[in-house]
């Protein structure tokens, strides 16, 4: 996994608009497995290559919120980061990822509200350029004060 900065804490004293943080991950056959046996969803068009073709990915696909959960990630450990608690989170799904596909997932600050810890980001994440999927997420953000 490839990102733009070291994991930890920027709390919502330090948040600026426009900052943004990213990560790039391969999204290897195992994740997929390990996503199908962790959230229970095995659809075939994600484990069996030979229902997949007959489908119109003409071919296997991630679990889109394996995709997404890239975003969390960001979230979660760069942006604003660890303690940061997750209020709402949209999601529009674009294109398929498939396996070996790498991912950058980004966030970016759109929003804030200081007395409140509120922050809202944009994020996205894309394959080879090309975006894959779109949302807005709402988190409450770290403070010095309280944390």
């Amino acid at each position: 996994m490839l990102d733009n900065l070291p994991r930890g804490t920027i709390c919502i004293e330090d948040i600026e608009m426009g900052m943004s943080r990213h990560l790039r991950k391969e999204v290897t056959d195992q994740d997929i497995e390990m996503f199908a046996q962790i959230s229970t969803d095995r659809n075939p068009v994600h484990l069996d290559d030979d229902y997949a073709q007959d489908t119109i990915f003409e071919g296997r696909i991630a679990h889109g919120m394996l995709t997404a959960g890239l975003i969390s990630a960001v979230i979660g450990e760069q942006l604003p980061g660890h303690g940061t608690v997750y209020m709402g989170q949209t999601l529009k799904f674009l294109a398929p990822v498939r396996p070996g596909d790498v991912v950058y997932a980004e966030v970016k600050v759109v929003d804030i509200d200081i007395a409140k810890r509120r922050v809202t980001l944009d994020c996205h994440c894309s394959v080879d350029g090309k975006k894959v999927l779109i949302g807005e997420a709402k988190v409450l953000a770290p403070s010095r004060k309280f944390d």
